[in-house]
């Protein structure tokens, strides 16, 4: 999952970038609003982390306009104004969560995985689709009950799947959200993380839709797709 952080306190923002990477998500940082603009308007993102106080465009006004846009991803205010009225600002702008500096690290990872769930509509951090355990919270994926090691790519394109079960992903995609915006991308890497899935999970679990993509489902839920 790819997150947008928009923060123009440098050192928050590598404490911020290096917990949420920790955590397993592919992290694009700006430093000033029309930088964070830019970025939220151009590239898909699957969560934004926006500050208020930001300097050339204030952070309400960068989200006024992505909602204007038609930009849907959903947003966490993170900023150092705790009056009721600016919350009501934030809210209306089109934010859907809040959070006052200070504030402690694991309560903002908590949040933004709340916020991608809901988003998916999971109720929970925990994903099941048929023998598939996904626990988005500690990162831990099971299959059959039966514990399965992944390495970081491999759990994030896993784990975005799972965020979009059902739906045919495309390799760019995949790619756009696997990998940060400085990365040298190949959509042929994608291939090979799906194919060493494959191996360690149910071979059929990811299928192959012929010139579209991938999908993950419960193996005959759809005659969509081939594997």
């Amino acid at each position: 999952m790819r997150i947008l952080l928009v923060e123009d306190d440098r050192d928050l923002q590598r404490l911020l970038k290096k917990a949420l990477s920790d955590a397993g998500y592919v992290v694009d940082t700006a430093g000033d609003g029309e930088e964070g603009h830019f970025l939220g308007d151009t590239e898909p993102y699957d969560a934004v982390i926006l500050d208020l106080g930001l300097p050339k465009l204030d952070g309400v006004r960068v989200l006024e306009k992505w909602r204007k846009d038609g930009r849907k991803m959903p947003v966490l205010i993170l900023t150092a104004r705790d009056r009721w009225s600016d919350k009501v600002a934030g809210f209306d702008a089109g934010a859907d969560d809040y959070l006052a500096k200070p504030f402690y690290t694991e309560e903002l990872l908590a949040r933004v995985r709340a916020l991608l769930r809901r988003a998916a509509g999971f109720a929970t951090s925990e994903i099941e689709i048929g023998p598939l355990q996904i626990d988005t919270r500690a990162s831990r994926v099971t299959m059959d009950g039966n514990p399965v090691k992944l390495t970081s790519l491999e759990y994030r394109l896993l784990a975005y799947l799972a965020h979009h079960r059902g739906k045919v992903v495309s390799r760019t995609e995949l790619v756009e959200h696997l990998y940060d915006q400085d990365f040298d991308r190949d959509s042929n890497t994608i291939e090979v993380f799906v194919g060493r899935l494959r191996k360690k999970l149910d071979p059929n679990l990811i299928q192959t839709v012929r010139g579209l993509g991938y999908c993950l489902e419960v193996p005959g839920a759809s005659d969509r797709a081939e594997a």
